[in-house]
């Protein structure tokens, strides 16, 4: 028993150097790609730009708001109220009328009396 106890310590030890190599290996060639991009700018006379302000252009967080925004339902033209009517349906959306309607509005409701239990 004490043996596969050392046997089970001395593999994941070796586990743990393999992961600790391969992300000195991955640290090491990103600072590779790093250097030989900043090499070529200074070579080429130009500025070196940051890989945020490279990647930033991309991806806008404000951009989802203003989707939505966007997205928001235009007011009925005088066409669609006609069309609306026609049919008997109002032309408002019902999102627009949230607070707007008088109790008269609803229709498959039966008001009942309110019971004594609390």
């Amino acid at each position: 028993m004490p043996m596969m106890n050392f046997i089970l310590r001395f593999v994941l030890f070796c586990l743990g150097l393999i992961f600790a190599a391969s992300l000195a290996v991955a640290v090491l060639l990103l600072a590779a790609v790093w250097g030989l991009r900043y090499g070529w700018a200074r070579l080429m006379g130009r500025p070196v730009t940051p890989w945020t302000v490279m990647f930033g252009n991309r991806f806008d967080p404000r951009a989802g708001f203003e989707r939505f925004r966007a997205a928001r339902p235009a007011a009925p033209t005088a066409a669609d109220e006609v069309a609306a009517r026609a049919r008997g349906e109002s032309a408002r959306s019902p999102v627009m009328n949230l607070g707007r309607g008088a109790a008269d509005d609803v229709t498959d409701v039966r008001a009942r009396p309110a019971s004594g239990r609390d």
